[in-house]
């Protein structure tokens, strides 16, 4: 391979040219000259020192250590973890650097390119079982292959995607592997030899054919987090290396800590063969509130057989019933050398022993017995020669939990044998600090959080800190050759920059990035920095996190800071994306507050959101199981940057009609034309005319315009302008489209489940209802009544009647039929087609149904509404005290009358009658609140 023109090419060579597969098992590191950056080094350890000591310089930089999210480590710590310039522990300076050489290495595109891409819209599903997912750890992401499909959609060969959440580098792995022929052939894609990447579709005749949508090519990818240790396994899973060197260093490392240290983990077989122990299952140690005994919980209250912990035991000493809650724990205190000071501790006992007798693999278990104890004493008393952490456990939400259980320092959370072999571990891979992967992969494995199960299929609680009454101590051994085999399937040639820093403050070209994949921290689902703090703690860099984007009462943060730290990180991604290109967002959260805060943030930033599908994961989180709200798919949102072209337009069009209309024009261009579920054609809610006017009053907000339309006016002027099919609008060249896919598929159109909880949702579930079917009060109402339980404790309670009268029309039997009514009379009753709307037979039958309105008597109503509305509004103005509960519309509907008249003062102050709750969880409410205050703070 010719060292010009790549970045790393001089030091990965592949073994079968021509394969199309990226990863081939004969690739190879080219020990020889390296080129990066334009720059020649006899080999890489060259390449590495010298741009270790331009980092040393740039640390020295009082500036660049000011940058926002620059992680908490001493100059060297960080400089020993990095592996500049592709990893950095700290802002990469370099990344403006490979984004150049990347864009100059792009392959050529014709002449007429023109991008543009629809937003993906199908539904994602991909498994966790994978070796490069199940490799190491983390609190969340998205499995590699599911990024694949949207890389692939939204990119081509060579085009720079960016993730400023990256966590384990997942993004930068899939945008990889879309060079590799065979991972995208399990997708279930096909590959011709030219590159080109088809996938299965209906034809025009409803005939299975494929369809090219792709091209085979690596993408380049730039990772971000605010994790040194997210940044540290992304750099793993995203730099070269060398597997057969990588696995040779292990286990020599592995055996000589094995052969140091094994003494720790001998025991005795019943004919006194020697054996080495698995893993030790210790048992907490409470105290009985009757007769103050002490109670071994295992003994006490462990089914061994069934591996069930019972909910009532009795008392070993004074048989009184006892639960888990009726006890006190006990405890102890012991002479702590690391900290050269005695510490209280929770009482625990070993109470199994599983072993493997030397020369066989069949398993045993037994009690410790004398040697067994001695030997754990021998090991306490002891002093460890290696150093490991021991600095005190930060303040947090989740890890709070553990101060419980009196463990403050950082060490505390492992056993000491555990301490000991991954401090001796460490040391050894002290020269390749890129080995220790090995014991963060296992690190959770080897702490008292891991939990003894009967089975045999233990394991640690993902997201928390929790430490179970009978928690099993592993063996390290095990642990680590078990990671370092996981790894070994992993780990592979894949290139792409990882830097560590807040993703609000970027060192990137504006309009720079191709592409956006993001799946960021969701409000106070998951403590990032309180969990990977075991993990730097060992690293020795931690997570600066005054502006990690959480819910966290510790840190002093609530939604509205959450919001505000995400709009900051949304607004830098909008700069440094091209424009026209999209973003995506993985979303996963049970509250709606923070889907809204998501939202808000997103639109504040400038992007438009354009469809929200799912993505299952396949696996709950522990609060995803156990949580009855949770939300079982991630959502998965796609927004897109609008053209400079519309832009510009926009400056000079904002004031007038003509503007809404090429906003329209150009948002439809953006929206899925059909979308399906299983095999049904779906309705798509972003066609809906409410939700394209929501859209225009959000864009001309956030842009500090007024709408220079009414509701009446768009729904009449996008009747005459666009194509309508089932109450959603098409540009022209889409709506032949949508018929074609429809006809073949039934000419039925399936409308999505709709929950009432609200007079919004109300509106939406009738106007389903009656577009489908009008039908008469009397039909209505059973049916209405069934789906309103759920309504909002704070929205006033509306009768069907007002509903009904305020948004709809009903046929008296004076004049014609309206045609919404015949056509659905004249479809399915044979006896009633063909006849004229003025018969007499079918007025009879359509006499008292209510319909969906056409758009120009829908402003007729739309009118009347409003002014009902406001009406309500002024009543709320003249409230002194709090809101409890009030018509949700009428707010609404008060805000942007306000906003209209710049009367942000009025907005703020109804804001604060109204629940917190209310707002938080109102998109339109949140905009013109966060606006108004924007503005009365100009």
């Amino acid at each position: 391979m010719s060292k010009q023109g790549n970045l790393f090419n001089s030091q990965i060579v592949p073994g079968k040219p021509g394969s199309g597969n990226l990863f081939d098992e004969e690739f190879v590191i080219d020990k020889g000259p390296v080129v990066c950056l334009g720059l020649e080094f006899d080999n890489d350890e060259a390449r590495r020192t010298y741009f270790t000591e331009e980092l040393r310089k740039k640390l020295n930089d009082p500036e660049f250590r000011n940058i926002e999210g620059f992680p908490i480590g001493e100059d060297e710590d960080i400089l020993k973890l990095s592996d500049p310039p592709y990893y950095t522990a700290c802002p990469n300076p370099w990344i403006p650097d490979f984004i150049e050489q990347w864009e100059k290495e792009k392959p050529e595109k014709p002449d007429d390119f023109h991008y543009h891409r629809e937003p993906f819209a199908a539904d994602v599903s991909e498994g966790k079982n994978d070796p490069i997912y199940n490799a190491h750890s983390y609190h969340t992401k998205v499995p590699h292959k599911a990024v694949m499909r949207y890389i692939l959609h939204y990119t081509d060969p060579g085009d720079i995607v960016f993730d400023g959440f990256a966590g384990t580098g997942m993004t930068g792995v899939a945008a990889q592997m879309c060079g590799d022929r065979e991972a995208i052939l399990s997708l279930g894609y096909q590959v011709k030899n030219d590159g080109t990447i088809l996938q299965e579709e209906e034809d025009e005749n409803g005939k299975k054919t494929w369809k090219p949508f792709s091209k085979l090519g690596a993408r380049k990818a730039v990772l971000n987090d605010l994790s040194p240790a997210a940044t540290f396994i992304a750099y793993n899973y995203n730099t070269p290396v060398d597997v057969k060197e990588f696995e040779r260093e292990a286990k020599r490392i592995l055996a000589e800590v094995e052969e140091e240290c094994g003494w720790m983990y001998e025991t005795s077989h019943t004919d006194g063969r020697k054996g080495r122990i698995n893993y030790t299952v210790w048992s907490d140690v409470f105290t009985c509130p009757e007769c103050a005994g002490e109670v071994v919980f295992w003994e006490a209250a462990v089914d061994k057989q069934a591996g069930k912990v019972q909910d009532e035991f009795p008392c070993p000493h004074c048989k009184a019933e006892l639960t888990k809650r009726k006890m006190d724990r006990a405890w102890t205190t012991k002479y702590d050398s690391a900290l050269n000071e005695s510490v209280r501790q929770a009482k625990q006992v070993p109470v199994l022993i599983n072993y493997t007798v030397d020369g066989t693999k069949r398993r045993f278990e037994k009690t410790p017995d004398e040697h067994d104890l001695k030997l754990i004493n021998t090991i306490e008393n002891s002093e460890i020669p290696y150093w490991f952490p021991t600095n005190i456990i930060i303040d947090g939400k989740e890890i709070g939990r553990l101060k419980s259980l009196e463990i403050k320092n950082i060490h505390q959370i492992l056993p000491k044998r555990s301490n000991w072999i991954l401090s001796s571990f460490q040391d050894k891979c002290s020269s390749n600090s890129k080995l220790f992967i090995i014991a963060t992969s296992a690190l959770h494995n080897l702490s008292w959080m891991y939990r003894w199960r009967a089975n045999g299929k233990g394991g640690t609680t993902s997201g928390t800190y929790y430490i179970c009454a009978t928690p099993q101590e592993n063996s390290p051994f095990n642990q680590l050759r078990a990671k370092l085999d996981d790894m070994l399937k992993a780990i592979n040639y894949r290139i792409n920059t990882v830097s560590t820093q807040d993703s609000s403050n970027l060192r990137m070209l504006d309009e720079s990035i191709d592409y956006l994949f993001f799946d960021p921290p969701f409000g106070a689902n998951l403590m990032y920095s309180e969990l990977s703090y075991i993990w730097e703690s060992w690293l020795k860099v931690s997570t600066n996190n005054k502006s990690e984007a959480i819910e966290n009462p510790v840190q002093g943060k609530g939604p509205d800071e959450y919001r505000q730290l995400m709009t900051a990180c949304f607004k830098e991604a909008y700069r440094v994306l091209k424009p026209g290109r999209w973003m995506t967002v993985e979303f996963s959260n049970t509250k709606a507050s923070v889907w809204n805060s998501i939202q808000a943030a997103i639109n504040e930033a400038g992007f438009i959101i354009a469809n929200v599908s799912a993505l299952d994961k396949k696996q709950g989180s522990f609060k995803a199981v156990t949580t009855p709200t949770a939300v079982k798919q991630d959502l998965v949102i796609s927004a897109y940057k609008p053209n400079g072209g519309f832009e510009e337009r926009f400056l000079k069009e904002a004031r007038t009609e003509e503007g809404v209309w090429d906003f329209i024009h150009t948002h439809l261009q953006y929206l899925p034309v059909t979308k399906l579920q299983g095999t049904d054609l779906i309705v798509i809610p972003e066609r809906d005319p409410r939700i394209l006017y929501d859209q225009v009053i959000t864009y001309y907000v956030r842009k500090g315009y007024g709408v220079p339309i009414d509701s009446q006016e768009f729904q009449v002027g996008l009747s005459q302008r666009f194509s309508e099919r089932d109450g959603m609008y098409f540009l022209p060249e889409q709506v032949a489209e949508y018929d074609q896919k429809k006809l073949r598929l039934g000419n039925k159109t399936v409308l999505q489940s709709l929950f009432i909880s609200d007079e919004a949702s109300a509106i939406e579930w009738l106007r389903s209802l009656l577009r489908e079917k009008p039908q008469s009060y009397q039909d209505i109402n059973p049916q209405f009544m069934k789906e309103i339980s759920g309504w909002s404790k704070n929205e006033t309670g509306l009768e069907l009647s007002i509903l009904l009268e305020q948004n709809f029309l009903v046929y008296d039997g004076a004049g014609s039929v309206p045609e919404q009514i015949h056509s659905y009379l004249s479809t399915n009753w044979k006896d009633l087609r063909n006849l004229s709307k003025q018969d007499p037979t079918l007025i009879a039958k359509a006499k008292g149904r209510w319909y969906v309105p056409d758009p120009s008597k829908a402003g007729d109503l739309e009118k009347l509404r409003e002014r009902a509305l406001l009406k309500e509004f002024e009543q709320y103005k003249q409230y002194n005290k709090k809101l409890k509960v009030f018509r949700l519309e009428a707010v609404r509907t008060g805000f942007k009358r306000a906003w209209q008249e710049r009367d942000y003062q009025t907005i703020v102050s109804i804001a604060e009658k109204i629940p917190s709750s209310v707002l938080e969880e109102d998109p339109k409410l949140l905009m013109w609140y966060d606006q108004a205050m924007t503005r009365l703070g100009d």
